[in-house]
């Protein structure tokens, strides 16, 4: 009996130091995220979720288990960064490239998407609970049906959220985003000038008419002056048409104000040169052109660009976004990322930050 009951309250008992502790460590961790807010904090975090499959394989667990604990973290990163307050988070989740591993190992890992991002919309979730709104970036055509159905259902959902973004790359490259963008920009610009050419034509019909309008009234006028010099009315007036296409039968029909009319719209037409001029200047493309039409045009560029397990390399991946971005590479796998990675990348953001927004302005 006795036995029982110490059993029973070493069991609340550690129940309640976890709760002290886990107490604590909120506390600390706030007070930590004040004293970093003093300083410039990102507003754009992009991560690389590098080393699922090697942190399955160092733990002895199946391969698909590494990705599920990368989505745990994950959920903890952003988590992190709403209490830090930034605002947007853009994650590579799944590259074009990943599509050419295993078929087996694909249709997992689109299985396990499918499950997170059903997740991801339950009442509980972290993105119900923080306001965030989400994004899936990419070629979105290249999925499997239910992944992107699902996909496009969460987007939907959390549309009027605005507090967060979360912006998840799948199926993407950046590549393939500046290709998809160069051709949307084309079509654009392909479909602008043929509405340039629509109204040129129009113009040109207006012109041709008002040359016709100019040629019947200057004749008119004509016949008036050679009246006044002494000429046959009547023999001028049947030579000609009057401004309305009917025969001339009295000088009494002509309307000499026309004539002011015509030279006043003539003034206001713009020359055909100027009319050329503008319909090359409409079809260059731009930079704005294309920058409008990328998959991440949603998002301001990223401020500082975070991959794990210690690669440098950034695999096809924003590589438009980040020309004046930091890379920062802890040795930690996905799975293994935690709140201290976090903290000493803000530290290294803000140590060089002066120095990359000198760097952007000069750009400008």
């Amino acid at each position: 009996m006795v036995v029982q009951v110490m059993n029973k309250v070493g069991k609340y008992g550690s129940r309640s130091v976890g709760r002290l502790f886990g107490g604590m460590s909120d506390f600390l961790r706030r007070c930590l995220f004040r004293v970093l807010s003093v300083g410039p904090i990102p507003s754009h975090f992009a991560f690389i979720m590098d080393g699922n499959r090697r942190y399955a394989k160092k733990q002895c667990l199946e391969e698909g288990d590494g990705h599920k604990a990368g989505f745990t973290a994950l959920m903890s990163m952003l988590n992190f960064c709403y209490e830090l307050g930034v605002k947007y988070v853009t994650v590579y989740a799944f590259s074009i490239e990943n599509f050419k591993r295993n078929p087996g190992e694909v249709q997992s890992l689109m299985d396990l998407m499918l499950e997170k991002i059903e997740a991801l919309v339950k009442e509980e979730s972290i993105v119900n609970q923080h306001g965030i709104r989400i994004y899936f970036i990419g070629n979105l055509k290249l999925l499997v049906e239910p992944v992107r159905a699902a996909a496009e259902k969460v987007m939907k959902a959390t549309a009027n959220n605005n507090k967060t973004v979360l912006l998840v790359c799948m199926a993407y490259t950046s590549c393939d985003e500046i290709v998809h963008a160069v051709q949307d920009s084309c079509e654009d610009k392909f479909d602008e000038i043929q509405g340039i050419n629509r109204k040129n034509a129009c113009n040109r019909m207006i012109e041709e008419r008002e040359m016709d309008q100019k040629t019947n009234i200057v004749s008119l006028y004509d016949v008036k002056e050679s009246c006044k010099d002494g000429s046959d009315e009547s023999q001028v007036s049947r030579a000609i048409t009057g401004c309305d296409g009917h025969h001339i039968q009295g000088f009494s029909e002509c309307k000499c104000n026309e004539v002011e009319t015509f030279k006043t719209r003539k003034m206001d037409k713009p020359a055909s040169n100027d009319v050329e001029g503008s319909e090359e200047q409409h079809s260059v493309i731009k930079l704005t052109d294309i920058e409008k039409h990328m998959y991440m045009a949603v998002a301001p560029y990223p401020d500082i660009l975070i991959r794990s397990s210690g690669e440098t390399r950034l695999s096809n991946f924003l590589l438009w976004q980040t020309s004046h971005c930091p890379l920062y590479s802890p040795i930690a796998l996905w799975p293994e990322i935690g709140l201290w990675h976090l903290v000493w990348t803000i530290l290294t953001f803000q140590r060089t930050h002066s120095y990359l927004e000198k760097k952007k302005k000069k750009q400008l």
